[in-house]
């Protein structure tokens, strides 16, 4: 592949995977979604000599036609474009069925009629639910928790059939939980950090003891990159996991730790799942990805969050930490 189209492009792992592929010379074209505003999210942050390097397409996933548009003359799709926030879920499920399964089939059926090359659709570990078995491969069963995660089941056993049906060369990419600069404060993390550089002593969370599986983000775009540029991929679905978990009640308390040790954990009930809804562990295998590829996790925990510390420290002003961030 030369040329690559990247959905979600201005969202927060779209633009650190656009990043990523320009640093190993690809041509990018970037999906970014159209607004009167003319922003594209997180491209406009890139300093101007990068961003001339993209070319940037405004378009809504949901429109057939756009997708196809922007899916001409590129080798390779990078399908990130998603809703992916699970409390907006809970009361707004059908624009998660119109964008996460709609945009999906959007985008096999664009590069089927193309002829693309190579296609990764982004997964989620929601899609597991709860482990029933750790650590959690990619043989474990799926389980919609939550409205979101059934869309993004939908979107993959849609992309499943195609490579089936259609013998089209997808793979689906299943990064666990991801984190790093540039995440919005609907994310724990992000969440954490801003309430304790807002100077906030509480520190408001919901359930502190479901366990994740954190991928630096970075790490996260290493991930696609190796799985589009190996040919054992095609049909596969991989999980991008670090194979090491970590409770939010212990992430946050180590949070506090390197920021402010004074502060206190409050658990507020409107950040609480429903109790059926709750992903209670999860725990990812990365022993195919391994297999497949010669991708491994380059940073560690400490390593992650000290530079999201950071890069959040400097950028502030994009918080709202006095309001709950769905």
């Amino acid at each position: 592949m030369k040329k690559v189209l990247v959905t979600g492009a201005d969202g927060f792992i779209g633009s650190h995977l656009v990043e990523s592929l320009l640093e190993k010379g690809y041509e990018v074209k970037a999906f970014t979604y159209y607004n009167s505003f003319n922003t594209w999210g997180w491209l406009d942050h890139f300093p101007k000599e990068k961003l001339n390097e993209i070319e940037v397409f405004s378009g809504d996933i949901r429109d057939p036609n756009g997708v196809r548009t922007a899916a001409k003359g590129v080798d390779g799709i990078f399908h990130l474009a998603a809703l992916i926030a699970i409390p907006f879920s809970y009361h707004s499920p059908d624009s998660y069925v119109d964008t996460n399964i709609k945009g999906t089939l959007n985008v096999l059926q664009a590069a089927r009629e193309l002829g693309t090359e190579r296609i990764m659709i982004t997964s989620t570990s929601e899609v597991y639910g709860t482990a029933q078995y750790v650590p959690i491969d990619e043989k474990h069963p799926f389980q919609g928790q939550s409205p979101y995660s059934a869309t993004k089941i939908g979107a993959d056993r849609l992309a499943e059939s195609f490579y089936r049906s259609f013998d089209l060369p997808v793979s689906i990419v299943r990064p666990f939980n991801t984190y790093g600069p540039r995440q919005s404060a609907r994310a724990v993390i992000p969440t954490i950090i801003s309430q304790l550089l807002a100077g906030k002593q509480e520190i408001r969370l919901g359930s502190l003891t479901p366990t994740r599986d954190f991928n630096f983000v970075k790490d996260t775009a290493a991930g696609f990159i190796a799985i589009a540029e190996s040919d054992k991929t095609i049909g596969q679905e991989i999980n991008i996991a670090t194979q090491q978990e970590i409770s939010i009640g212990d992430l946050a308390r180590e949070i506090i730790r390197q920021i402010n040790p004074t502060a206190s954990i409050v658990c507020d009930e409107e950040r609480l799942r429903p109790e059926k809804s709750e992903v209670n562990r999860l725990l990812g295998s990365n022993e195919k990805i391994k297999k497949l590829t010669n991708w491994k996790p380059m940073y560690t925990f400490e390593q992650g969050i000290h530079e999201t510390i950071e890069w959040i420290r400097k950028n502030m002003d994009v918080y709202k930490t006095d309001i709950y961030n769905v």
